[in-house]
C-alpha cells in the first residue's frame, strides 16, 4: 500500500514526464507520441516504475529502446523541474500493453 507521499510524488513525476514527452517527442519518442499511464514509486524513493502507452510512430520496441537510452537525461531534466525534492528516482520504463490487452479481449468476445 503507497503512502500518502509516494502518491503526491507519483502523480508529480507523472505529470513532468508527461509534459517532457510532449515537448521533446521527436528526439527521444522518434516523432510517436508517448503517454504516461502509471508511475510507482518504491518505499524508499529510489526507483520509479514508469508504464508508457506508445501511439502513432515507429514500432513501440524502437522508440521504448530510445527512452531508455535517454533515461539519464529524462531524469536530470525532471529533476531540474522538481527542486523541492532532495533526490530524484531512478527511472524505468516500461511498455503498458494494457489497451492491447483489452482490444484484443474486445475482439474474442465479439467472435
Amino acid at each position: 500500500m503507497s503512502s500518502i507521499r509516494q502518491n503526491r510524488i507519483e502523480g508529480v513525476i507523472q505529470e513532468e514526464l508527461s509534459l517532457y514527452f510532449q515537448r521533446n517527442a521527436r528526439e527521444v519518442c522518434l516523432g510517436a507520441m508517448v503517454s504516461v499511464t502509471v508511475v510507482r514509486v518504491t518505499p524508499d524513493l529510489s526507483l520509479a516504475k514508469i508504464f508508457i502507452s506508445i501511439f502513432l510512430g515507429p514500432g513501440k520496441k524502437e522508440v521504448l529502446e530510445s527512452i531508455r537510452e535517454n533515461a539519464s537525461r529524462i531524469r536530470g531534466e525532471v529533476g531540474k523541474r522538481l527542486k523541492n525534492m532532495h533526490r530524484i528516482p531512478e527511472l524505468v520504463f516500461y511498455v503498458d500493453d494494457s489497451i492491447d490487452y483489452a482490444e484484443e479481449i474486445d475482439t474474442l468476445l465479439k467472435k
